[in-house]
C-alpha cells in the first residue's frame, strides 16, 4: 500500500511541477512584456472560469466514470497546454493567445482536482487516508519547491518557451504514471458508512448533492470558507513578479526563490508532522493557523529585505501545510463515498476561486492601490475572516480529533439555495 501511495504522490507531484513551471514562466514573461499587474490578474481569471463553469459535469463524470482514466486525461491536457504555450512564446504570440491556452489549462484543473482527490479515496483504505494526505501533500510541496526554482534558473539563461516545453513533458509523464495505477473497484456503501440526507437513487443523479452536502456540513463548510477567503485576499503569489522586479529588485532567479519559499516551509512542516501527535482540536488549530497566515502576509507586504521576505513566505508555507492537511483529511473522512466526486468538484471550485480569483483580486487591487498596500490589506482581511468564521460556526473550534470523524449523516447549518 505504501508503494501505491508513493506512485499517486509522484503522479500528482509531476502534475504540480508542470503547473508551477508554467505559472512562474507566464507571470514573468507577461509582466516583462506588458509591465501591467492587471495582466497578471487576468491570468488568474481565465483559469478560474472553467473551474466554475465545469464543476457540474466534472463532478458527475467523477462519480460515474473511471476516476483513474479521468485523472490521467486531465494530466495529459496539462501537458498539451504546456506545449501550446511553448509554441506561443516561440512565435511571440499575442497575450490573448496565452489567455486561450490558460483557459485550456483551467479545464484540466476543473477535472484533475476532483478526479484525483476521489481516486485516492477509492483505492486507499480509510485508516491510511490521513497518512496518504500527508505524503501526497509533502510531495506536492517538494514539486512546488523545485518548480519555481527550476523555472527561475531556466528563465535566467534560456527563453520561456523552453520552460513551457519542460512543463509539457511533466504533464505527459504524470498521465503515464496515473495510467500505471490500478483501476478502482466499484464499492457499495457499507452499513457503517451512512449515506447523505437524500434518497439513494436521486443522490447519485443529482449534481446538487455535493453542493447541498457542503452547505449543510457544520465542519466542512467553515473549513472551506476559511480557505476561500484567506487565500482570496491574503494570497500574494500573483504579485511576486511585481515584488521581485520593482520592490526587492531581484531578477527571475530571485522570483523563483520567492515562489519556492512557501513550499520550503510547507515541506518542512510535512516532515515535522510525521513526528507530532495528531491534533486534539484540529478545528481550533485551523482557525489559528489561518489568522497567523494573514499576519505573515502583512509582514511580507511591509518587508523590504529579501531575506525577511523569504522567511515570511516560508512561514506562510508552514501554516498553509497545516491547513491543507486538516482540510483534505476532513473531507475524505466526512463525505460519503457515493457523492465524493460531486463534493470534490464543488471543493475544487472553492480552491479555484480562492487561488485564481485571488490572483485577479491581487491584480486589480495592485492596479488601484499599488502592490504593497494590496498585500497588506489582503492579510488584514484574512484575519477578520477568521473571527467571523469562528463566530458563525462554533462547532469548528470544538471539532474532535480527525481519526474520530465518520461520514456525516445529520448536519446543521444553512442550506444551499
Amino acid at each position: 500500500m505504501s508503494g501505491r501511495i508513493l506512485r499517486i504522490g509522484t503522479a500528482r507531484a509531476l502534475n504540480t511541477l508542470g503547473r508551477q513551471l508554467l505559472s512562474v514562466a507566464v507571470g514573468w514573461e507577461l509582466y516583462d512584456r506588458t509591465g501591467s499587474a492587471f495582466t497578471l490578474g487576468m491570468v488568474g481569471l481565465v483559469q478560474v472560469i472553467p473551474v466554475v463553469a465545469l464543476f457540474v459535469p466534472a463532478g458527475y463524470l467523477v462519480d460515474h466514470r473511471d476516476r483513474r482514466a479521468l485523472t490521467a486525461l486531465a494530466a495529459l491536457i496539462t501537458g498539451v497546454a504546456g506545449a501550446g504555450l511553448a509554441l506561443a512564446s516561440w512565435q511571440a504570440a499575442s497575450v490573448l493567445s496565452y489567455y486561450a491556452l490558460l483557459l485550456v489549462l483551467g479545464c484540466a484543473t476543473a477535472l484533475h482536482s476532483p478526479a484525483s482527490s476521489s481516486y485516492i479515496a477509492s483505492i486507499i483504505p480509510r485508516h491510511e487516508l490521513a497518512r496518504a494526505a500527508a505524503v501526497v501533500s509533502g510531495m506536492y510541496e517538494l514539486a512546488a519547491i523545485l518548480g519555481p526554482a527550476v523555472a527561475g534558473l531556466l528563465l535566467a539563461v534560456v527563453a520561456p518557451s523552453w520552460v513551457y516545453g519542460l512543463a509539457g513533458a511533466t504533464g505527459l509523464a504524470s498521465a503515464a504514471l496515473y495510467r500505471s495505477l490500478p483501476r478502482p473497484a466499484p464499492r457499495a456503501p457499507q452499513a457503517s458508512e451512512p449515506q447523505a440526507n437524500e434518497p439513494q437513487a436521486s443522490a447519485r443523479r443529482d449534481w446538487r448533492a455535493g453542493l447541498r452536502f457542503i452547505f449543510s456540513s457544520p465542519l466542512l463548510l467553515p473549513a472551506l470558507t476559511l480557505d476561500l477567503f484567506a487565500v482570496l485576499f491574503a494570497g500574494a503569489t500573483a504579485l511576486l513578479p511585481v515584488i521581485a522586479k520593482d520592490v526587492l529588485h531581484v531578477g527571475p532567479e530571485g522570483l523563483g526563490v520567492l515562489r519556492a519559499a512557501p513550499s520550503v516551509g510547507a515541506i518542512a512542516m510535512a516532515l515535522l508532522a510525521t513526528r507530532l501527535p495528531p491534533w486534539r482540536r484540529p478545528g481550533r488549530v485551523l482557525l489559528i493557523v489561518v489568522a497567523l497566515f494573514g499576519l505573515a502576509t502583512i509582514g511580507f507586504g511591509l518587508s523590504r529585505s529579501f531575506a525577511l521576505s523569504l522567511a515570511l513566505l516560508a512561514a506562510c508555507g508552514v501554516l498553509d501545510n497545516i491547513s491543507v492537511v486538516i482540510r483534505i483529511t476532513l473531507e475524505q473522512l466526512v463525505v460519503p463515498d457515493q457523492i465524493r466526486g460531486r463534493v470534490s468538484a464543488v471543493h475544487s471550485v472553492f480552491i479555484g476561486m480562492s487561488n485564481e480569483l485571488g490572483e485577479l483580486e491581487s491584480g486589480v487591487a495592485a492596479t488601484l492601490l499599488g502592490a504593497v498596500p494590496a498585500i497588506v490589506l489582503g492579510g488584514g482581511v484574512a484575519v477578520v475572516v477568521v473571527g467571523v468564521v469562528a463566530l458563525l460556526w462554533p462547532a469548528l473550534a470544538r471539532m474532535p480529533p480527525l481519526a474520530e470523524l465518520t461520514p456525516e449523516t445529520r448536519t446543521a447549518g444553512p442550506t444551499a439555495p
